[in-house]
């Protein structure tokens, strides 16, 4: 198989689809791969290292798409780059179809097979693909909210750690799964206080079991989502439906709660955001401030840290994208995790969430292949 990757195009995203050593291992397959010039430089990866590990680079990612069976990349692709996608290619990468319509419908009209990330599970029914990067972006979400959290970019001037004598900055998670988790780990880190709410009752146990008295846990309730807004010095976002738009937990009408200059960073943004009040926002311009509270609403916040993201990144989608090239993608689609990561397959979706979030048939793989 013919396997390529292309420099990203979204605002400041360094990380790249492969590194030298994925090229390596594609190549000790039998495969060819094909690397856009420069494409892997922001995350210090040069053209250097790609040719040395058996890649031919190209000019153009016009080149790389016309001369490749599977295109691996890390976000979906920016509207410049749908003329380049044709019938039966493959598309492996983060995709979050489920707030963008514009990408479906070209996806369904080039008759593309694509795969999600986002959406592959494994044999224990986890999102592999996913993790390592919700681990990062919670780990980050607390970095950054307490940059903005500083007077000079609108925030309420608090040191979320304090110091002797000083009450320790609030922090409240909404959602507690794998970037809830990481970001909790970051707040306990720092000394914030810290709480964390979610629906299911058995995480909540596990996080009080992982965590002690350093947080305290809630059951997702109106009632309680009020009064910890109404509390909070920072608030992260980090609801996840797989494939599917987050609900907005955070309304609109939940900002008055709020203390003027808090901070919401909305992880959850790829997805649609689960606060009502979010939009996407970029490293160029991360923030925005709405009813006196600073929103960063960045939709790919890993990005800024584009070496360790890459590199976790593709320690675990290579597992899968040597499937689809050793076997081809139909058989590959045997395995559990490929089956579940494909959202579209020759002008069909195949996925349920994505189907429903905007309205169209979701038709049945198996069915199809």
């Amino acid at each position: 198989m013919k396997i390529g990757t292309t420099k990203e195009l979204k605002n400041h995203e360094y990380r790249v689809g492969l590194t030298p050593d994925n090229v390596q291992a594609f190549v000790s397959c039998g495969h060819e791969v094909f690397v856009e010039t420069h494409a892997g430089e922001g995350a210090s990866f040069s053209d250097e290292e790609y040719i040395a590990c058996g890649a031919t680079v190209l000019s153009t990612a016009a080149e790389v798409y016309a001369k490749c069976d599977m295109i691996v990349k890390v976000k979906e692709p920016e509207e410049e780059e749908y003329q380049y996608l044709r019938e039966g290619q493959i598309l492996y990468t983060y995709l979050h179809l489920a707030p963008n319509k514009g990408l479906v419908d070209a996806l369904l009209e080039k008759k593309v097979k694509a795969v999600a990330y986002e959406t592959i599970r494994d044999e224990n029914g986890n999102l592999p693909c996913l993790r390592p990067m919700s681990q990062i972006a919670g780990r980050l979400s607390v970095q950054e909210g307490a940059k903005y959290l500083e007077k000079g970019f609108g925030g309420r001037g608090i040191l979320l750690g304090g110091v002797p004598g000083v009450e320790r900055g609030k922090i409240v998670i909404v959602g507690g799964g794998v970037a809830g988790t990481y970001a909790a780990k970051a707040a306990v880190g720092i000394d914030a206080q810290v709480t964390i709410l979610d629906i299911n009752a058995n995480r909540l146990a596990y996080l009080e079991d992982i965590f002690g008295a350093s947080v305290t846990t809630l059951y997702s309730s109106e009632a309680n989502i009020r009064k910890a807004l109404s509390e909070a010095d920072l608030v992260i976002g980090s609801v996840l439906i797989p494939g599917a738009a987050t609900p907005k937990l955070v309304r609109r009408e939940h900002l008055k709660l709020m203390k003027k200059g808090a901070v919401i960073v909305d992880i959850a943004i790829d997805q649609g955001g689960c606060c009502e009040s979010s939009h996407v926002t970029t490293h160029d311009h991360p923030i925005y401030v709405e009813e006196g509270i600073v929103h960063y609403c960045v939709g790919n916040m890993p990005g800024a840290v584009p070496r360790t993201s890459t590199i976790a990144l593709t320690n675990t989608t290579m597992r899968y994208g040597l499937m689809i090239a050793n076997l081809g993608f139909e058989k590959a689609c045997e395995n559990e995790g490929v089956k579940t990561g494909v959202n579209c397959y020759l002008g069909k979706l195949t996925n349920k969430n994505v189907a429903d979030a905007h309205g169209y048939d979701c038709a049945d793989l198996n069915s199809l292949i």
